[in-house]
């Protein structure tokens, strides 16, 4: 009998939780329509992942932050007052995960749109590719893309964001 009440009173010591990772997450409009992003941990299906709750260490556009996971869900505190782009970043044990999202602001509210880091490699290398086929519009190319940084740059999105959304492209594309 003694022998059972010792090991009864070991079992705490040997269970373990499990631990919470957020593996994947997306961006939406908070569901109050105030202004705000939610941040939605997923699972490996891409279904909300209920089951995470807490504070988790994301950076925001270079800014660490810390958001308060409640049933999958975090609202970071900034508010979004235009339309501009927004670079998310999680690390956890295990791998690290970054996205970017363009942000259109309307009357009707917010709508996050991913942007793959690849299409920032993509589209100046189509630009270039049909300015060297066609060498008489290799001006309107170079205007082209001077207008595709300066939109880029306007609405929040600086070299570093570039790369580093290219490279976290990269990375998940590859591993």
């Amino acid at each position: 009998m003694k022998k059972i009440i010792f090991f009864l009173l070991l079992i705490p010591f040997w269970a373990a939780a499990q631990e919470q990772n957020i593996q994947n997450f997306i961006v939406k409009e908070n569901l109050s329509k105030n202004g705000k992003l939610a941040v939605v941990a997923l699972d490996s299906l891409g279904n909300t992942n209920e089951n995470i709750h807490g504070n988790y260490l994301f950076t925001i556009n270079g800014f660490s932050q810390t958001l308060q996971f409640h049933e999958g869900v975090a609202v970071p505190n900034q508010k979004i007052e235009s339309s501009t782009f927004v670079f998310f970043s999680h690390k956890n044990q295990q791998t690290s995960k970054g996205r970017l999202f363009y942000i259109y602001k309307s009357d009707s509210g917010l709508s996050p749109f991913a942007i793959s880091g690849l299409m920032f490699l993509i589209i100046p290398a189509i630009v270039l590719g049909i300015a060297y086929m066609f060498k008489k519009v290799i001006m309107t190319a170079i205007a082209l893309a001077i207008v595709f940084f300066l939109f880029n740059h306007s609405q929040g999105l600086d070299l570093s964001k570039i790369f580093e959304s290219i490279f976290s492209s990269l990375k998940n594309l590859i591993g």
